[in-house]
């Protein structure tokens, strides 16, 4: 069996201090030094993720066990691949014994990850859910999603920008997961989710929020983690019962 991989970096690192150049501008500095004295992107490096991002993940996964061996996953906006990354390390896409299937999707090119299927493809097309199930061999078991719209600028435009694409990303996991599934989703905090709670709460049996470590403290993302899908023939069945009350 192989051995699961800390979630947390390793080691401490020295500090590293980036002054302003000529080309530099004092914010790109900053950028520059926060990146270079960030463990998990060090962490990333030396694992071979390709994002900091995948950390994230990795502690999800740790907290709420989504992804047991043998799972099929999809991976929504998948570039560049570092989500992608752990869900084959987890569920052993690339063992031939028990092992798992991943499709990452992503409407832009994206290289190939060992142990997964990726995808150039819009999840809004009408064709993608049964493109996305053929790949898998079968309906999903969970769906993720780590995508965030471009930003504006403006706050309150960004943050309907980023719920818009969660509810996107929700009516693809609806279309797709197996009954018991689980579909994990990123917001950032701003007050207009009811509408997407309601419906997870309605579809799932457990609903949570959860900030992993690797995110960092002065962001506003957070994560919707909803397992225990109700849909697909369990949730006809509620529906088909409630309409013959």
């Amino acid at each position: 069996m192989t051995e699961k991989r800390s979630s947390r970096p390793g080691g401490r690192q020295a500090a590293v201090r980036v002054k302003t150049a000529k080309k530099r501008s004092v914010s790109s500095a900053r950028w520059l030094e926060r990146q270079l004295n960030d463990p998990y992107v060090a962490e990333a490096q030396k694992r071979g993720f390709r994002s900091r991002a995948a950390f994230k993940l990795l502690q999800l996964d740790d907290k709420f066990r989504l992804l047991a061996p043998g799972r099929r996953v999809v991976d929504l906006g998948a570039a560049p691949g570092g989500w992608t990354q752990v869900a084959v390390e987890r569920v052993r896409s690339n063992s031939s014994t028990g092992g798992g299937q991943v499709v990452g999707l992503d409407i832009l090119e994206m290289d190939e990850v060992p142990g997964a299927i990726t995808m150039q493809a819009d999840f809004l097309d009408e064709t993608a859910p049964g493109r996305l199930k053929a790949a898998l061999g079968g309906p999903a078991d969970v769906v993720l999603s780590d995508m965030a719209a471009p930003t504006t600028g403006h706050a309150q435009t960004d943050h309907l920008r980023i719920m818009g694409l969660a509810e996107a990303a929700y009516d693809f996991a609806e279309e797709v997961l197996a009954p018991g599934g689980a579909f994990v989703c990123k917001l950032f905090q701003g007050g207009a989710e009811r509408d997407l709670l309601d419906r997870l709460k309605r579809d799932f049996a457990i609903v949570r929020h959860a900030k992993p470590a690797a995110s960092r403290a002065d962001s506003s993302e957070t994560y919707l983690v909803a397992t225990g899908f109700r849909g697909g023939a369990a949730k006809r069945t509620d529906e088909d019962n409630r309409d013959g009350e």
